[in-house]
């Protein structure tokens, strides 16, 4: 590897080590959270300090992010529930049980009083840091005004004191990533069609709608209930497109970020909604197996050498997937972005269009799961004989 390649990857295990860490993380259930496992040494010059800094645009930057900020404020606990606007306050609000982390914050099954509705709550702490401010800030933006999009969770309202922000959302029954980690087997190939439909429809609905990108596409960002909906979630470190590309370099999980973002290309370093068609590409062959692609990798450094050294997963050849499917996952982990192709270009593809139409019920394969998992815990329950 060459003292370039190190230098970047070095970079951005930095700006992953600064983001609040997600410990669902959306890793297969046999492997186990990755370290950083690295000594930082990019042998930099050091340069003398300029005399001279214009912060005016930081400043404007943290101004309008204040701005933002009040302006939620103004709606603080008017959640809409069932079509009604509750006027509620945080004290009406009863905690059941912690469902999760979020790359936030963490995630709070909770009883709102008022309409006698179980509702889930992402709790995150207001710590005063601008960067983490623009992340809840962010976050709210996107599920506010993604009401009208069927494959995003939908928000109910928020509160906002001076120590925390809570989002409200409806109750999904689990993530993709709890249930490889329940289940222990991959999830068939008919069920990821009708997730791999509304991922995609998510996605395209974020850039076309909103000029958004992701960026945290993985198995524990992927919500599924009951009634087999499936919808994304989490828009922490989401990033506004200019002109289609995203000028930011925030990080996402490592696991699953494409090569370009790991690697970019000094001549164009911006990147676009391609990153995202590679992380679901990475998605699905775990979904598909069961088993994360890099799972022999000990620490984030060893996944981010091999995505930028090796070539890209794919699916196993001894295993009965379709034709189509085997073809969608190849064309989203295309090392070269100018290959991988943007949602018009994957929606048009035979995988995605079959499964816009096919009737598979998500649901009911969901609810069998669950059967059999509760099945097979009574057979091996100890039975006592009086």
């Amino acid at each position: 590897m060459s003292d370039t390649t190190q230098k970047k990857i070095d970079e951005l295990l930095h700006r992953i080590q600064s983001t609040p860490p997600n410990s669902g993380g959306g890793l297969a259930p046999s492997r186990p959270t990755l370290s950083l496992g690295l000594n930082s040494n990019t042998r930099s010059p050091v340069m003398p300090r300029p005399k001279h800094l214009n912060f005016m645009t930081k400043q404007n930057d943290n101004l309008e992010t204040e701005r933002k900020l009040k302006e939620i404020m103004k709606i603080s606990g008017d959640l809409t529930i069932d079509g009604t606007l509750y006027k509620t306050d945080i004290k009406d609000m009863v905690d059941i049980e912690e469902l999760g982390n979020g790359t936030c914050g963490h995630v709070v099954k909770m009883k709102h009083k008022p309409s006698g509705n179980i509702i889930a709550v992402k709790q995150m702490r207001r710590s005063g840091n601008s960067d983490e401010t623009k992340r809840i800030i962010m976050d709210i933006e996107v599920v506010l005004k993604s009401h009208d999009c069927k494959y995003i969770v939908q928000c109910l309202g928020c509160f906002i004191t001076e120590s925390e922000v809570w989002i409200c959302m409806e109750l999904m029954d689990t993530c993709f990533d709890k249930l490889l980690k329940r289940f222990k087997q991959p999830v068939p190939e008919e069920v990821l069609g009708k997730v791999t439909v509304a991922t995609v429809e998510a996605l395209s609905y974020l850039k076309d709608k909103h000029g958004v990108i992701h960026r945290d596409v993985k198995p524990s960002n992927i919500l599924l209930d009951m009634k087999g909906n499936v919808k994304l979630c989490d828009f922490g470190i989401s990033g506004r497109l200019v002109d289609s590309m995203a000028k930011t370099r925030s990080a996402g999980c490592a696991a699953y970020m494409a090569p370009e973002r790991i690697e970019p290309d000094p001549e164009n370093p911006d990147y676009d909604v391609r990153a995202d068609v590679w992380s679901l590409g990475i998605t699905l062959v775990e979904l598909a197996t069961g088993v994360f692609p890099y799972q022999d990798c000990k620490t984030d450094f060893e996944v981010l050498t091999k995505v930028i050294s090796q070539e890209p997963p794919q699916l196993p050849h001894d295993k009965n997937f379709s034709h189509d499917f085997r073809e969608f996952v190849l064309c989203c982990l295309k090392k070269d972005k100018k290959q991988r192709p943007k949602y018009i270009k994957l929606k048009n593809h035979p995988f995605i269009q079959k499964y816009e139409k096919e009737n598979v019920s998500v649901g009911e394969w969901y609810v069998s799961m669950i059967r059999g998992a509760e099945e097979n815990s009574n057979r091996a329950a100890p039975r006592y004989v009086a």
